[in-house]
């Protein structure tokens, strides 16, 4: 609590907010400001929902000051940026964001709410850092539905690789230490935001689709077209790291693909993750500043899945899907 105090100048909201962590943290069964009231021994909900709603205070700077304290704490010079979304199921029309769409949580399209999450990953551990709301273009185009919610005239469209890319230049800009950025297909499908990686001099490694198209010295080929030409002595056995049951072996390979056609230089891969049970293929594209060797690339990919604990941990553990916030200051709050 110390680290983000200050950003709270009148005594009932910082003791307000630090109910409120409380709560978060307490083994209550739901998370919301009714149960968080309860458990701060309130009369009801009004005092959280006012915290939440309607005080003054910057969450923007609060985000900035759990920066900080991540990178005091887990900085390293080979941290990673992870980017992926998550998907929290709604009922109704009136809650900010919320329209039919396709949630990977839960696997088909739901009525829900789309989030992109940023979360840093180094040798010294793992934690959220930052997040974006998806704003679909029926809302964008609903000046009622904006105004209802409390959506910024500001406010315009942005594609989830676009929101993706915002976070990630408002951690660097932060000072959060760096050296990669790793993402699903969703991200890696999106060469806008892979030049603008390499225009930061960040490394990648980023999912793509098997359809995926690299330039090779035989001309231009899908991504599972190289993987089957390869030779058998082009596969090595290497840990993605370590699991939940041990280290996640797979047989993994790469190529060298032409530098691309910008000014960033560097050096381009195709990596591929072969799973050496069922024989199922992932791909990668792949680039870094400097030469890197194949074992570094697979902890970076090995990496990506940090996030997907993160947002396990603190679905269970605090709550994240349980929040009934309808309007846009409320839910970055």
């Amino acid at each position: 609590m110390n680290t983000i105090e200050a950003r709270f100048a009148r005594p009932e909201p910082r003791r307000r907010v630090r109910d409120f962590v409380a709560g978060l943290l307490a083994p209550l069964p739901t998370k919301n400001c009714w149960t968080i009231a309860e458990h701060a021994g309130d009369d009801g909900p009004g005092g959280m929902q006012d915290l939440i709603s309607r005080a003054s205070w910057d969450d923007a700077l609060v985000r900035a000051d759990v920066r900080d304290f991540v990178a005091a704490r887990l900085g390293h010079p080979d941290g990673v940026l992870l980017v992926d979304e998550t998907g929290d199921l709604k009922k109704g029309t009136h809650t900010v964001g919320v329209q039919r769409q396709y949630s990977g949580t839960a696997g088909k399209i739901e009525n829900c709410q789309i989030a992109v999450h940023l979360s840093y990953a180094s040798p010294l551990g793992h934690s959220l850092v930052d997040v974006a709301l998806y704003l679909p273009k029926s809302w964008i185009d609903d000046p009622q539905r904006r105004a209802e919610a409390g959506v910024p005239g500001a406010v315009t469209f942005a594609t989830k690789p676009q929101l993706a890319r915002r976070l990630i230049e408002t951690a660097v800009a932060g000072g959060l230490p760096c050296r990669w950025v790793a993402g699903d297909e969703a991200y890696g499908g999106d060469p806008q935001l892979a030049t603008a990686l390499r225009r930061h001099q960040l490394g990648y490694v980023l999912a793509v689709a098997c359809s995926h198209r690299a330039p090779t010295g035989l001309g231009v080929q899908r991504a599972d077209q190289i993987a089957a030409g390869l030779p058998k002595h082009a596969w090595q056995r290497i840990s993605a790291g370590n699991g939940a049951k041990g280290h996640r072996y797979y047989d993994w390979a790469f190529i060298t693909l032409p530098h691309a056609a910008d000014q960033h230089q560097g050096h381009h891969r195709l990596l591929i993750r072969r799973n050496r049970t069922t024989g199922e293929l992932a791909f990668y594209r792949c680039w870094s500043p400097q030469l890197v060797a194949l074992h570094h690339l697979v902890a970076v990919a090995g990496r990506r899945w940090s996030i997907e604990e993160s947002f396990q941990a603190t679905k269970s553990g605090l709550g994240l899907d349980q929040h009934q916030h309808r309007r846009w200051k409320a839910w970055h709050r």
